[in-house]
C-alpha cells in the first residue's frame, strides 16, 4: 500500500489517464510523483528504461502510457499500434523487474475481449474467441501486456496487477478530427456544427452499438483503489456497468452543445463490436464504485473543450458531410 511518501511514477502522465491520475494523487497529499515527457524518456527503447529506472528507484509504477485511437487510426496504422504498445509495455515491465517495484499497475483495454462475447463482459472470458477485426492489433499487443504481467509473477514473484478499463473520456482527451474516440469526437464536430451553423452532423454507422463510458476521474479513483485493494494476477475490470447506444450518446451530446442540429448516420461505414459492457462485480465487491454520472461528465468536458487548444486553435475545421465520427 503506498504511503504518502512512495514515489510513484506515472507513464503517459501528459495524456488523458496518466493528467488524471496524477491530479488525482496531488489532491490526496502524494508529493513524490515521478514523470518523463516523451523528450525525457524513450518507452519504446530498452537500455534507456532501464537506466532511468536504476536512477530513479520508483516505489510503484502506474503503466498507462500507449498509442491509442479510434476506428479510422486502429485500421490505418496497425501495424504501428502493435509495434509501439508491445515495446512500451515490454521495456517498463521488464525494467520494473529488474529494480523491484513493490507494485505496478497495468492498463490495458475492454478491446481484449472477444467481438461476441456475453454481455456483460466478465474477466474470465478472455481468450475465448475472436477479436474486433477494426482494432486487433491494438487488442493483441494490450493482451500481451496482461499476460506479461501474469509471467514475470509466476517467474519472478513480481507484484504486477492488471486492469482492463472501460471507453474513457474527460478533461485532456483527444478531440483529434481523425483519431479520436467517439466521445470527443462527438463533441468536437457537434461543437464545429454549432460554430459554422451546420445543420447536420453526420456519424459512423448505424447508431446501435452499446458502448459503456467512464469519466477519467472515476478510473484514477480506481486506480488508486486497486494499488490498495488487488494483488492478484487476474485482470480487473473497472468500468461503470451501464451502457447506451451510439444514437443514444449522439443525442444526448448534441441536446447539451447544439440543440437545433439533426444527426444523420452514414450506414456503409462500420460499426465496430455490437455491444461492450464489462462486468464490474469483482470490483464493486472491494467496495469502489463510479460516482460521475455520464451527461454531467460530458458537460464537464465540454467545459474543458471550450477552454483548450483543441478548440482555440482548430475549430477553423468546421464539420462537413463527409467528417463523420469514429466508434
Amino acid at each position: 500500500m503506498p504511503s504518502k511518501e512512495s514515489s510513484i511514477f506515472i507513464t503517459g502522465h501528459k495524456g488523458l489517464v496518466g493528467s488524471a491520475i496524477m491530479r488525482t494523487l496531488q489532491a490526496r497529499g502524494f508529493t513524490r510523483l515521478l514523470t518523463a515527457s516523451r523528450d525525457e524518456l524513450d518507452l519504446c527503447d530498452q537500455w534507456s528504461v532501464s537506466k532511468w529506472f536504476e536512477e530513479h528507484r520508483p516505489d510503484y509504477v502506474i503503466h498507462v502510457a500507449g498509442k491509442v485511437g479510434g476506428i479510422w487510426a486502429n485500421s490505418q496504422y496497425p501495424a504501428d499500434f502493435l509495434y509501439e504498445n508491445m515495446l512500451i509495455h515490454s521495456t517498463v515491465l521488464r525494467a520494473a523487474c529488474q529494480t523491484e517495484v513493490k507494485k505496478l499497475l497495468y492498463l490495458g483495454s475492454s478491446c481484449i475481449y472477444p467481438r461476441d462475447c456475453a454481455q456483460p463482459i466478465k474477466e474470465e472470458y478472455l481468450l475465448t474467441g475472436p477479436l474486433e477485426k477494426t482494432n486487433y492489433a491494438y487488442a493483441i499487443a494490450k493482451i500481451a501486456g496482461l499476460l506479461s504481467c501474469q509471467a514475470y509473477r509466476e517467474q519472478y514473484g513480481c507484484n504486477f496487477i492488471s486492469a482492463m478499463p472501460t471507453n474513457l473520456y474527460g478533461p485532456n482527451d483527444n478531440f483529434h478530427p481523425e483519431n479520436s474516440h467517439v466521445l470527443p469526437a462527438l463533441i468536437r464536430r457537434f461543437h464545429e456544427a454549432k460554430t459554422s451553423n451546420s445543420s447536420s452532423v453526420t456519424i459512423w454507422g448505424t447508431g446501435t452499438p452499446l458502448r459503456e463510458f467512464l469519466h477519467v476521474d472515476d478510473l484514477a479513483a480506481a486506480c488508486i483503489f486497486l494499488l490498495d485493494n488487488y494483488d492478484d494476477a487476474d485482470a480487473i475490470n473497472i468500468g461503470t456497468g451501464i451502457d447506451l447506444s451510439i444514437r443514444e450518446l449522439a443525442e444526448t451530446i448534441r441536446d447539451l452543445v447544439y440543440p437545433d442540429c439533426s444527426i444523420d448516420f452514414d450506414t456503409s461505414k462500420p460499426d465496430g463490436t455490437p455491444r461492450k459492457q464489462l462486468d464490474i462485480t469483482k470490483l464493486k465487491s472491494l467496495g469502489w464504485q463510479p460516482s460521475i454520472e455520464l451527461k454531467n461528465g460530458i458537460e464537464q468536458t465540454y467545459q474543458w473543450f471550450l477552454n483548450s487548444d483543441w478548440n482555440s486553435n482548430q475549430t477553423h475545421q468546421h464539420v462537413t458531410k463527409s467528417e463523420v465520427a469514429k466508434n
